[in-house]
């Protein structure tokens, strides 16, 4: 993985200078502070940095005000830190009644988020609408797709613009693979933050799950204060991420989840895939209407914001940074009405391939399955096996047929091989025979 913070196409959030550049009130980072010190149990400087994400010389200042309000005192111990031996702090009764006090407010503890507006800053620095990519980066990440080239010319544009697209064909023909291969084409980094905060709620969007880290060297707190962070410690450096959604998805989903036991926030999916790609794949699978589904996206992909909901019932606006990809088997013309597919900027049909494609796709599957092609099997094949599905040939079917033959001379104790008769038996397991069942 490269660095992106010397990488100069995304500017880094710069590291605050002090603790009135966090953007944050002294209230919230002092129970942040005290939440944080008493469900975690530390007690030194550098330690308390790290989980907080502030520098050591911020932490102490927290914690030299803490002690002015006798929340906080010192230990009579030391350990040796990285470059100088630290006293130990502790919280007081007075502490441990405010921490508890604060966590009946909310459960969160740990990294000290980012306003709202901060991170809008962010976004727009490193938007995904600036993501130039070239021929030559989108067919490489399409790996071994065989694709035409027309399509490559219809995904290039799409891509590049950072605007929504709707992928739509018969099953089976690598919709949901060329989705991922946008998604790697993507290729740079972005800047997430663990939580952002907005009238005092604070809204935990880095996810493990979603974000993959870009490991870099640690700066615990001693280093941080001799050296000086990067970029501000509030944010993590991730690949842009990618959110997959399909038949699971709900509305509710695209919502602000609030845990009730917790007294917190969850960002929602789409929130968590700022600046990246979010794939909603077999459109039209989902318990809720597509129609739906895209009317909630109508804001969003005009406008380029969202608005979300606090429990209380106060909306905000958030940023809206996000490449949305729609997938279905359905047309388009079923499942939307017009002025919902008029707010998709690309419409791009995924067909099956051509029988020339077809066969390079075919030959491919065998050279990597370690197959033998058979030119007698492949003569049945074409011959005598499509025309009794009016020659429509799809990407997915020279996987299955020599799968299904690898798995029958396996079962057999045979090398692998082709032959009409396999050819035959493969293509049994491919469809299902259209029949009345007597029960």
């Amino acid at each position: 993985m490269n660095d992106q913070s010397t990488d100069s196409r995304i500017l880094p959030p710069p590291p605050p200078a002090s603790l009135d550049d966090t953007g944050l009130p002294q209230t919230l980072m002092r129970d942040i502070l005290l939440k944080t010190m008493f469900r975690m149990s530390l007690t030194y400087v550098s330690d308390i940095a790290r989980v907080v994400c502030l520098s050591f010389a911020q932490v102490q200042q927290l914690i030299d005000a803490a002690r002015g309000e006798r929340l906080l005192e010192a230990m009579g111990t030391m350990h040796a830190g990285a470059q100088s031996t630290e006293m130990g702090f502790q919280l007081t009764d007075a502490g441990r009644q405010r921490a508890q006090q604060a966590l009946a407010i909310s459960e969160y503890y740990g990294a000290m988020p980012v306003p709202l507006e901060l991170y809008g800053e962010q976004v727009r620095r490193q938007s995904i609408r600036k993501v130039k990519i070239t021929r030559e980066q989108l067919t490489a990440a399409m790996g071994d797709l065989i694709l035409p080239e027309d399509l490559l010319a219809n995904l290039g544009p799409a891509v590049t613009s950072g605007r929504s697209i709707l992928m739509y064909g018969p099953p089976g023909n690598g919709k949901s693979s060329i989705s991922n291969g946008i998604r790697d084409a993507l290729g740079d980094h972005v800047y997430v933050p663990h939580a952002v905060v907005h009238s005092g709620q604070v809204i935990a969007v880095f996810d493990p799950i979603v974000h993959r880290r870009i490991e870099q060297a640690p700066q615990g707190g001693s280093q941080l204060r001799i050296q000086g962070a990067r970029f501000d410690p509030r944010y993590v450096l991730c690949e842009r991420p990618t959110v997959i959604t399909g038949g699971e998805l709900k509305l509710e989903m695209l919502e602000l989840k609030y845990n009730p036991v917790a007294r917190t926030y969850q960002a929602p999916l789409q929130f968590k895939a700022m600046g990246g790609v979010f794939i909603v794949d077999d459109l039209g699978r989902q318990e809720e209407p597509p129609q739906a589904l895209v009317n909630r996206w109508i804001v969003p992909l005009e406008m380029n914001y969202d608005i979300l909901s606090l429990v209380s019932g106060e909306k905000f606006i958030v940023p809206f940074d996000t490449l949305v990809i729609f997938s279905t088997n359905f047309h388009p013309n079923t499942i939307f009405d017009q002025a919902a597919l008029r707010r998709i900027f690309f419409k791009i049909k995924i067909d099956g391939p051509n029988q020339a494609d077809f066969l390079k796709i075919f030959a491919l599957v065998a050279r990597k399955r370690r197959v033998p092609l058979n030119e007698d099997a492949l003569i049945h094949l074409l011959q005598s096996k499509y025309p009794t599905i009016d020659n429509v040939y799809s990407n997915y079917q020279p996987i299955f047929l020599i799968d299904q033959m690898m798995a029958i001379c396996d079962y057999e104790g045979k090398p692998y091989h082709m032959s009409p008769d396999l050819i035959d038996r493969a293509w049994s397991n491919m469809f299902v025979k259209d029949e009345d069942i007597i029960r």
